[in-house]
């Protein structure tokens, strides 16, 4: 079924990405919420949704609204999120679904309670380069996986350079800003589990003290494979990817980690390199028609339980990054 859906935080990621990828997905946006009555004003104007207002109980009191996509600051997203739930509204998370791993099971087993789906905008398992790195890995296309590497680093715009900077009680920093993303582009595309991280950050002058806004980490997955990871706001010039490397082959991915359909993906073996086909619409569209199709009885694009592996997995970076030592990922799960 195409949902009825409510905008819960009058964000830059639903105004540049979400609105529109409900409406492609044939939902419809009915309201949305912010604290700032002013700015939702606009926002509802500059986005052509019917209402607006102050106040998450009245959101979650409309009847007609099916569901609702959170992606207000992270500190904010769990307390959103269970009354989401228990309001019998369906709900898409932004990463990271909350601060800590009690908070983000504390939403799940709301969800789960309440008969409702929720689901981590993870929207990155709907690259289409990321798919095929996935699939080229689980056919053995580069025999057993040894390692991997994710360079996430680029330049945070002007426009967003708000809360992420200066707010560490929001949840601000690279980390939790990107590590998240990795580390469930990496689950996706390895189908195992990360179980230990060692890292190390920087503060290069973006972020105020107490933040981060680099950090290098390496996290082993299941099976001994380790992975190398490199999360930046500050760097201008730099592009990003994703490897995979095993005993038979490599495949390298450039320019992947983005929210865009763009990139290229290479298989190289010892019969030389392969361009694999990487045709893909809207990630964030994807990511709603899974979520139409999780109403209706499927599986959203990234679940709660995926939500809280990339979670957990970044705060045992941010703990090694303050220990400087390694730190085993646990979820619980």
């Amino acid at each position: 079924m195409a949902a009825r859906w409510g905008i819960v935080g009058a964000s830059t990621i639903a105004r540049e990405w979400v609105i529109g990828a409900i409406r492609s997905a044939d939902g419809t946006i009915l309201s949305v919420m912010s604290s700032d009555v002013d700015r939702a004003r606009k926002y509802a104007a500059d986005n052509e949704i019917g209402s607006f207002t102050t106040s998450i109980d009245e959101l979650l009191s409309n009847p007609d609204i099916d569901a609702v996509d959170i992606s207000t600051t992270n500190e904010l997203h769990r307390d959103q999120a269970i009354a989401a739930a228990r309001a019998g509204k369906h709900v898409l998370c932004e990463k990271p679904l909350a601060l800590s791993v009690e908070d983000a099971k504390a939403t799940a087993e709301a969800a789960a309670a309440a008969g409702v789906v929720f689901a981590t905008n993870h929207h990155l398992r709907n690259s289409a380069t990321h798919t095929a790195i996935r699939d080229a890995v689980a056919a053995g296309k580069i025999g057993r996986p040894l390692s991997a590497r994710v360079f996430h680093a680029g330049y945070l715009p002007a426009h967003l350079q708000g809360w992420r900077l200066d707010k560490p009680a929001a949840g601000g920093g690279v980390i939790l800003d990107l590590t998240v993303h990795d580390v469930d582009a990496l689950r996706y595309v390895l189908g195992r589990n990360p179980t230990e991280v060692v890292a190390l950050s920087q503060s290069a002058g973006m972020t105020s003290r107490g933040l981060e806004d680099a950090v290098m980490a390496v996290v082993r997955f299941e099976d001994d494979i380790i992975a190398q990871l490199h999360d930046g706001i500050t760097t201008k010039f730099a592009e990003t990817g994703l490897e995979v490397h095993g005993t038979d082959g490599s495949i390298i991915g450039r320019n992947v980690m983005t929210q865009r359909p763009v990139g290229s993906v290479v298989l190289r073996t010892a019969d030389g390199d392969e361009q694999l086909p990487v045709e893909g619409g809207n990630l964030y569209e994807g990511v709603i028609r899974a979520f139409h199709s999780a109403i209706a009885g499927g599986s959203p694009t990234a679940t709660a339980q995926d939500g809280i592996w990339s979670l957990a997995t970044a705060l045992a970076v941010k703990k090694a990054v303050a220990i400087r030592a390694a730190v085993k990922v646990e979820t619980g799960l």
